[in-house]
């Protein structure tokens, strides 16, 4: 199969117009073969990208002391150094440095004050209110994109368009900026940016720079090339999505190596339902003859295990 017909990219145009059932059809075939494909027509400005990569890249190349004053102290909020993360099944952490923020709730909301992981106020570096605004009217821009794609994503399924929308009234959007320096020489071979796995949640919407290195996993378990495309975003399904859609949708290995010899920089975002959100196949109107091949599961605390079980030290 051409990376074309396993990657395609599909126009979100028709969907933000309304259109939702003609987005739908091309990514039911995209996410029943790879469960990745490429959006075009996204909304989001040119303008409002550069300035987000610009102001990212900025905050990255200041000194370590600087990023550190803006590590996580709740709600996984922050700038997390290199060898933060490890992936199920890999040999070494993710040779990454990301800064994450989500939804802005201040330390009164009942959601925090109940100690609800994933949920609190962002961190922000002192001194750089530029960085700020970009990474907020970004995280803003790209969740309209995200209920664009999902009213297209439940026609897809052949549900109402607005089943997702009751899901998100306070969605755990989780948006970072990634920045992946070039691979040590001695380490090509067994160092990854993101070693190979498959994404918690719903839906993950990731801009990348030109330096490339984003591969998926084929049906027939080699590799294929997910290269930049300007104007695109990358679109693939995570785990929940999967369950929901009853393994309609399969949620893909994927990884990011960066031997490039220069810097990679990515804004992915990982749209994802409510808290409290039951994620039942059942909800999907499955035929009587059909089973529920996944328990009900609630998104948050599914995707809080998953990130807890990234973040234990590799046994030694």
């Amino acid at each position: 199969m051409s990376e074309t017909a396993y990657l395609p990219i599909i126009d979100l145009g028709p969907a933000r117009n309304g259109d939702y059932a003609t987005t739908g059809e091309l990514i039911s075939n995209a996410f029943s073969a790879s469960g990745f494909c490429y959006i075009r027509n996204h909304g989001i400005a040119e303008e409002l990208i550069q300035r987000t990569h610009d102001e990212a890249l900025d905050f990255f190349h200041a000194p370590m002391e600087e990023k550190l004053a803006c590590k996580p102290k709740e709600a996984v909020r922050g700038f997390n150094a290199l060898n933060r993360t490890t992936m199920y099944g890999a040999e070494n952490p993710d040779y990454k440095e990301f800064y994450q923020i989500g939804l802005e709730l201040s330390p009164d909301d009942p959601a925090v004050l109940a100690g609800q992981p994933l949920r609190g106020p962002n961190q922000w570096p002192a001194d750089r209110p530029a960085f700020r605004k970009a990474m907020t009217d970004y995280f803003e821009a790209v969740g309209v994109c995200g209920q664009h794609l999902l009213r297209a994503v439940a026609c897809s399924l052949g549900i109402a368009p607005d089943f997702f929308v009751s899901k998100y009234a306070r969605p755990l959007q989780r948006t970072q900026a990634i920045w992946y320096p070039p691979h040590p020489p001695e380490r090509e071979k067994d160092q990854f940016g993101v070693a190979p796995h498959t994404d918690y949640g719903c839906v993950t919407l990731l801009w990348q720079d030109g330096t490339g290195g984003l591969d998926v996993q084929g049906v027939d378990g080699q590799w294929v090339p997910a290269p930049p495309i300007p104007g695109t975003l990358v679109i693939n399904i995570g785990d929940l999505l999967c369950r929901w859609s009853n393994r309609r949708y399969n949620s893909n290995m994927h990884r990011v190596t960066n031997r490039s010899g220069k810097e990679r920089l990515s804004i992915a975002t990982f749209y994802d339902p409510d808290y409290d959100a039951i994620v039942d196949p059942r909800d999907l109107n499955l035929p009587d003859d059909v089973p529920s091949l996944f328990p009900p599961v609630s998104a948050g605390e599914y995707i809080i295990g998953r990130i807890r079980e990234s973040q234990k030290p590799k046994a030694s």
